[in-house]
């Protein structure tokens, strides 16, 4: 590997360059972060089993009594992870 040479500059200088653009790369990786979580996810039929913990047929009748919603393009059912997490009710003792 050759050897980078740069004139110019001081150790602070480039350090704080350095430092200036990892925060930036920090800054732009944190906000997509956060726009992909406040954004809906959907999670398919498979997904929402291992998400639940449940199995298929446990999913199917928990959706025809309304304790969750599903969501349909064509064939394909969806269910709204917040959705989900919102179902989950404390026990009462």
């Amino acid at each position: 590997m050759g050897n980078i040479i740069l004139q110019g500059l001081t150790q602070e200088e480039l350090e704080q360059m350095i430092q200036s653009k990892l925060e930036q790369q920090f800054a732009k990786l944190s906000k997509e972060l956060t726009s992909k979580s406040d954004s809906e996810e959907l999670l398919t039929r498979e997904e929402t089993c291992e998400f639940l913990k449940i199995n298929s047929s446990t999913l199917w009748h928990w959706t025809n009594k309304g304790k969750v919603k599903a969501y349909a393009i064509g064939s394909r059912r969806f269910y709204k992870r917040s959705e989900l997490l919102q179902s989950i009710k404390p026990v009462q003792q």
